[in-house]
């Protein structure tokens, strides 16, 4: 049994439907509720996962690490595509996330609406390029492993959904779009979102 500290549609969501997928129980722990958080992760920031005596934290540590532990299509065997797999993963949190998240930092700091909004069509044009990139991947794949899901597109999946929060354009192309849309309408990303939501119901 797993414990996720998670905040509703941030990036702790990948986390929860990974776990589903494969096949993991996890108690979910909403941290606007608690006043101590920071005496869990000093830096504040979600996910958080309790596995056994380990209290991780870094999204895609934790997502690496919860691979490696169980086997499944998510995360290939093999050494290359494995290399490949990896890649992906840091693409989206290390490149893609933090191309949104000046989106919200923009938001909340900046108070000149004009210059608010210049800045925010010019952060929404850096993240289309990036969507762009994800786009040329998927030229003869369904997804960026291949035939199946991979925990990276799982991961932009959540990310993907962030813009509509935003005044801005963010162009997908067809391909991406689909694949969007697949890993949208799996079980586990479902059940994460009723999980989510059930959550809040109750606050």
């Amino acid at each position: 049994m797993y414990t996720l500290y998670y905040s509703k549609g941030a990036c702790s969501a990948a986390t929860q439907v990974v776990l589903r997928e494969l096949g993991q129980e996890v108690t979910i722990i909403d941290v606007q509720q608690l006043n101590n958080f920071k005496t869990i992760n000093p830096v504040g920031a979600v996910p958080v996962l309790v596995d056994g005596d380990k209290t991780l934290t870094e999204g895609a540590a934790i997502m690496l690490h919860i691979l490696n532990k169980h086997d499944s299509t998510l995360f290939p065997v093999n050494e290359s595509d494995r290399q490949l797999a990896i890649q992906d993963i840091m693409f989206a949190n290390a490149s893609m996330h933090p191309a949104y998240s000046k989106l919200f930092f923009l938001a909340q700091h900046v108070n000149d609406e004009k210059v608010k909004q210049e800045a925010l069509n010019s952060a929404a044009k850096a993240i289309n390029q990036l969507w762009q990139v994800i786009e040329d991947k998927l030229t003869t794949n369904k997804f960026l492993g291949g035939d199946t899901p991979s925990a990276a597109d799982i991961m932009l999946a959540v990310y993907s959904r962030w813009g509509d929060y935003f005044p801005v354009d963010i162009i997908l192309g067809e391909k991406t779009t689909s694949m969007l849309n697949a890993i949208q309408t799996m079980p586990s990303f479902i059940k994460t979102d009723q999980a989510e939501q059930a959550m809040s119901s109750t606050d």
